[in-house]
């Protein structure tokens, strides 16, 4: 891990950019305490970092300014300033053709977008959290926080350092990885927006009812995929309060 930039914010928090093995990410760490920080790895969409640099860093901010967490993102595989990805691009290129006609989106386009995209980002969390938590100031247990929810099953089901998981439906999910999720044990809030133009409301639910957790609850808002209400980041941050200190 190579730190780029480094700059202390007005709300005390620092924010470092890095690199990892070539991958873009940032670093939101606390402003005080003497104890290592839990951390929670923030999840991307595939829209780029910079184009939602805003939003996740208002999150983080508040993770590590209001309650001592530190977060971390990293760039997905074929998005932002990472190299082009032709079959990602072919992928969500199908994907859009089929919606702009009316046509149903196939298990086969599903596939095609989301397996791959988990094969790929799911081993490089995992290299983050290496570098991540071998930083000073920094420790377990870890959380895990939106993005594509496909990869938040599966980084779930096979990384041990995960206790806890805020997860955000509102994107395609194989038929593969809802049988993943049965092997999904750890606490989950999932988060849906009642009215997400662009989600399958009853596949969420079929996912949420998959999911192995003994200890697992979904929040469901009105409005569409944008309309988070604010008051989630607060439900957020006392979940993750239960299970990462």
């Amino acid at each position: 891990m190579q730190f780029t930039s480094e700059q202390r914010l007005d709300d005390g928090v620092l924010e470092r950019e890095f690199t990892l093995d070539g991958i873009p990410g940032v670093l939101w760490t606390p402003g005080s305490g003497s104890a290592p920080a839990p951390l929670i790895l923030i999840g991307l969409p595939p829209l780029g970092l910079r184009k939602v640099y805003a939003r996740v860093a208002a999150r983080a901010r508040y993770y590590a300014a209001e309650h001592g967490f530190a977060a971390a993102t990293i760039e997905l595989p074929g998005s932002g300033e990472r190299p082009r990805w032709e079959a990602a691009e072919q992928a969500r290129a199908d994907l859009r053709r089929v919606m702009a006609a009316g046509e149903p989106v196939t298990d086969e386009i599903v596939d095609a977008l989301v397996l791959p995209l988990v094969e790929r980002a799911v081993p490089e969390c995992q290299a983050a959290l290496d570098a991540l938590l071998s930083l000073p100031g920094i420790g377990g247990p870890v959380g895990y926080e939106g993005g594509v929810i496909s990869i938040g099953v599966r980084l779930a089901a096979v990384e041990p350092r995960i206790a806890a998981a805020g997860l955000f439906a509102g994107s395609f999910v194989p038929a593969a990885i809802v049988e993943e999720a049965r092997r999904v044990t750890v606490p989950l809030q999932v988060l849906l927006q009642w009215d997400d133009e662009a989600n399958d409301r009853q596949a969420a639910l079929n996912l949420f009812d998959a999911f192995g957790s003994a200890e697992k609850t979904l929040h469901a808002n009105m409005g569409g995929h944008t309309g988070v209400p604010r008051f989630e980041l607060e439900a957020g941050a006392r979940f993750f309060a239960r299970h990462l200190r």
